[in-house]
């Protein structure tokens, strides 16, 4: 089979030439992972074999991590595989990126008076046959006995009963295999659960079905294969029935999807983009390794992870040395003859190719892919403007080109203009009756950006036309505004009224490949060369966050921007198309000179 070309990226250090089998070691130092900047509580104290933290404030709590680190290597064995009935030693991306940040990060509640753990929420998403049913079990295993809390709930659940099981007979041979554990824990086989007597706790599997799972106090959740299911409604009855814990942990655990449009990609996004920016969810740890499908995913790999030894070094799935980023576990559990075998299958049978990419490269099979990097994004803020209207006082006066993305009466509408600095502004208007919604999954930011001026709400159900024909008159009147690009479904009436009010030049685009891959190519540029200011639009980022493209599978340098199905999220990004079409009016320049600027009036 003929391999789609793809673009290697230059080696940017030695790592990225070296040898498989010869990787340089990761070192890790926890004390400089981010973390809230809270000084609350006093010294931390928490002591073990003699060692004792003196750390306050949100920081790692080494002694902490040491306890789960030793639980694993003294009470637990391999229950299976090349590594089976040897102590559970874990290997040094389990411990250092997973085990010692999810359990050694605390914080103090005052709820509690006391500190607990940071992570209440942990998400994993990583290639398949690397080890996460043995990890699973072990983190089980030390929430129901070794963690300390009373009558502890541990559940494990995945698409169906057997599939949970899968996590759940590990848990039951470990068990078996640990004098310690054996002497202390209950199998009752009938039921799938293992009881801790001595605290009153117990583990089980349970049944995907949600409509009879909201009875449960669950100190911890385990959810195998986040892609399996068919929404959040299990998800969520444990998330809320883990209130009354002190320290819950909800952990899930997947790989990539293929439905761009599921709850799983929807859960696998969030992670990835917590792994972005730790601060926009403290409480959630992510682990996310995956392939990435373009330069710009690709780049952005090198930059939140400078020098890492297992970084991906091109886009090419069949180069040995970007399978180890996606396979944390290669060459140690996982042997790398394995992967080949299956990559010389996907090279030569196309059947077997998606497979590959999804389950061996953790890579989502599917057109469709996030767009922006905020990081790139936060980058170019050049300076954070205290409200709306001292961005337009800064611009006043001067050239520039608009947008107009004009949806649904029921719903946002968006104009952007862009000026030859790269200076950018929106306006976003939106009908009172979408605020709610929106305030649902933007944990209430909507009506704060609408109080503080981002977004201008039109009384009732619909948006008021004449509030957004004013409102571009205005900005007409406060800069010289080239022409105005705009989508042919926002109808003719609208542009003949525009027209009418400000005698400006309006033209016609869509979201086509065609119309847009231009504008999307200038704008990556630009992010990247740092040449654009938002001014810190928190709507604008929200948006730009949500964005989505699309690009065919024979072109992949054509890419289109995806509107999310607005009757199933919460997210919106008509602020962007709306950029995108000013962009493309920039890109068309300046209109020629009348001649009778070069010639003068003949008389």
């Amino acid at each position: 089979m003929t391999t789609q070309a793809t673009t290697r990226r230059p080696a940017r250090t030695k790592a990225a030439t070296r040898p498989p089998g010869r990787r340089r070691a990761l070192t890790f130092n926890h004390h400089r992972r981010w973390r809230p900047a809270s000084r609350k509580g006093g010294r931390c104290g928490y002591t073990l074999d003699g060692r004792t933290c003196a750390r306050s404030g949100a920081h790692y709590c080494e002694p902490r991590a040491d306890r789960v680190v030793k639980f694993f290597s003294e009470l637990l064995v391999h229950p299976a595989g090349a590594f089976a009935n040897t102590r559970f030693a874990l290997a040094p991306w389990q411990e250092h990126e997973i085990i010692r940040p999810m359990f050694g990060e605390v914080i103090w509640s005052d709820q509690w008076g006391r500190y607990v753990r940071r992570y209440s929420r942990a998400t994993i998403v990583m290639a398949r046959k690397n080890g996460k049913s043995a990890l699973l079990s072990g983190i089980a295993l030390y929430m129901l006995c070794g963690d300390g809390e009373e009558s502890a709930e541990v559940y494990g659940a995945a698409a169906n009963t057997r599939q949970a099981g899968k996590v759940f007979e590990p848990c039951v041979k470990m068990v078996r295999k640990s004098p310690v554990l054996a002497s202390t824990i209950t199998h009752i086989k009938n039921a799938r659960r293992l009881v801790y007597e001595a605290r009153g706790s117990h583990y089980e599997v349970i049944p995907s079905d949600a409509d009879n799972e909201l009875g449960h106090s669950p100190h911890c959740f385990i959810l195998d294969e986040v892609l399996s299911q068919p929404n959040d409604k299990l998800w969520e009855a444990m998330v809320t029935g883990a209130g009354a814990r002190t320290q819950p942990l909800m952990l899930a655990i997947t790989t990539e999807t293929s439905d761009q449009a599921s709850f799983g990609a929807e859960f696998i996004d969030d992670a990835d983009r917590v792994m972005e920016d730790p601060a926009r969810a403290p409480h959630h740890f992510s682990y996310v390794r995956k392939m990435p499908r373009t330069q710009d995913e690709l780049d952005r790999l090198h930059r939140l992870f400078p020098g890492r030894p297992d970084l991906p070094v091109s886009l090419d799935p069949f180069d040995e040395a970007n399978w180890y980023w996606p396979n944390p576990a290669l060459g140690t559990f996982l042997a790398l003859q394995a992967l080949r075998v299956d990559a010389a299958e996907a090279e030569s049978k196309l059947s077997k190719l998606n497979s590959f990419l999804q389950f061996r490269m953790n890579q989502r099979v599917s057109q469709v892919s996030r767009w922006i990097p905020m990081d790139l994004w936060d980058l170019n803020a050049r300076e954070i403007a205290p409200t709306p209207g001292w961005i337009a006082g800064q611009l006043e006066g001067q050239r520039c080109w608009a947008g107009l993305d004009l949806s649904s009466k029921l719903d946002l509408t968006a104009w952007a203009i862009v000026f030859p600095d790269g200076s950018l502004l929106w306006r976003i208007w939106a009908p009172e009756s979408v605020v709610d919604h929106l305030d649902e999954h933007t944990g209430g930011m909507f009506s704060e950006w609408a109080r503080d001026g981002w977004v201008k709400l039109t009384d009732g159900d619909t948006i008021d036309y004449d509030t957004i024909y004013d409102d571009i008159e205005t900005d007409h009147e406060l800069y010289r505004i080239v022409d105005i690009t705009y989508d042919k479904w926002c109808g003719e009436p609208v542009r003949q009224e525009i027209v009418k009010r400000t005698r400006l030049k309006c033209v016609e685009s869509d979201t086509t490949y065609t119309r847009m891959t231009p504008p999307m190519a200038e704008f990556m540029r630009g992010l990247k060369s740092r040449e654009y200011a938002h001014f810190g639009n928190p709507v604008a980022r929200w948006m730009a966050d949500n964005l989505e493209c699309k690009s065919p599978r024979d072109d992949p340098d054509r890419i289109r921007p995806v509107k999310p199905a607005r009757d199933k999220t919460g997210k919106r990004i008509d602020g962007m198309p709306a950029l995108l079409f000013a962009i493309d009016g920039k890109l068309r320049g300046l209109p020629p000179p009348s001649v009778y600027e070069s010639q003068g009036m003949a008389l």
